[in-house]
């Protein structure tokens, strides 16, 4: 136990699993000769880029709103997010009838907020660098009498995280995972490294975990050097929206202090170069947060060291206009 929060292990992944398998897809693993030129060593894409809503989030906020009794699917439920945590849980609420409330930034992008009130939730919208979206969460909560489901500081959130992992290493030719070497991440609140974590531990033991975090919030980084957890300073800025944590969610470090092998930060030019790369040599959509980790990987910050790796594509969920302006960048 963390305080008050169960610290999921392998088990809950595995219940997870089965629990939302009827409502999220089973994303690919992808090669590109190209990648495997570059990088050295054979790599292979989890796309949860392609995932329902266009995130990995989809998962633990299924397991999360699946785990409710009815008494809590009739009250609803109220989750804080940038964007695709709350974008996940509109979807899931939508498909499951219960009600949700989604606080999300006003510099959250565009499409994100549209895409949560187009799914059936009510979007409250607050001011981030005056404002915290935990007392706005507090105040429907004792309002409505609604659950909140927090996209880091949930054991179910967390658990179903670690899905994507358990299915990239189950969906491994026998010889690469014997062989993998590196599990990259994208990394936020660190709510997916953590749950990578446990089936890494379980199935491949062997291999490295490494997060990736943009450069301002590498609060992960920071952390990991410090031995706790360690807040961004306020005000910086990012393409990544999808990953401008404040700090390291409390129940994803009590895992990640101790099982992360690594981690490293990238640049917003270095992630641009990544969302170019999966658009011209994958013919795939990524969204910055969800780049990170394969930005690491072009721009060197992390090492195949010859053997497999797997990295890790968390979201596809960019604004239109930001894309084309990247893409217009690279000609």
């Amino acid at each position: 136990m963390l305080g008050t929060l169960r610290v999921p292990g392998y088990e809950d992944v595995l219940a997870a699993a089965d629990r939302i398998a009827p409502y999220v897809r089973r994303t690919a693993l992808l090669r590109s000769p190209k990648l495997d030129d570059l990088a050295g060593a054979p790599v292979w894409l989890k796309l949860e880029n392609l995932q329902i809503t266009g995130s990995f989030k989809a998962r633990g906020a299924f397991n999360a709103l699946l785990k409710l009794d009815p008494a809590q699917r009739s009250r609803g439920v109220v989750a804080y997010s940038t964007g695709n945590h709350g974008q996940a849980v509109a979807w899931a609420a939508r498909t499951l009838g219960i009600p949700a409330t989604i606080v999300m930034p006003v510099d959250a992008p565009a499409n994100k907020v549209e895409k949560a009130r187009r799914h059936g939730a009510e979007v409250v919208q607050y001011d981030r660098t005056r404002e915290s979206r935990e007392t706005i969460g507090m105040r429907l909560l004792e309002q409505t009498g609604a659950t909140l489901v927090p996209p880091g500081d949930h054991p179910d959130v967390l658990a179903a995280q670690g899905t994507l992992a358990l299915e990239a290493l189950r969906d491994l030719p026998p010889a690469a995972l014997e062989n993998l070497g590196l599990f990259a991440t994208p990394c936020g609140g660190g709510g997916m490294a953590a749950g990578c974590a446990l089936a890494l531990q379980a199935l491949a033991p062997h291999a490295r975990l490494v997060a990736a975090e943009p450069a301002g919030y590498d609060d992960t980084v920071r952390s990991l050097v410090a031995g706790k957890r360690v807040p961004n300073t306020p005000g910086a800025r990012t393409l990544c929206d999808a990953l401008m944590a404040a700090i390291p969610a409390e129940l994803p470090y009590a895992i990640n202090g101790r099982r992360l092998d690594a981690a490293v930060a990238v640049t917003d030019e270095e992630v641009e170069t990544a969302i170019r790369f999966a658009l011209d040599e994958l013919r795939l959509v990524v969204e910055p947060g969800g780049a990170v980790a394969l930005a690491a990987l072009l721009a060197g910050h992390i090492s195949t060291q010859g053997r497999d790796s797997v990295i890790v594509l968390s979201g596809g969920n960019i604004d239109l206009p930001l894309l084309t302006r990247i893409a217009g960048e690279g000609h």
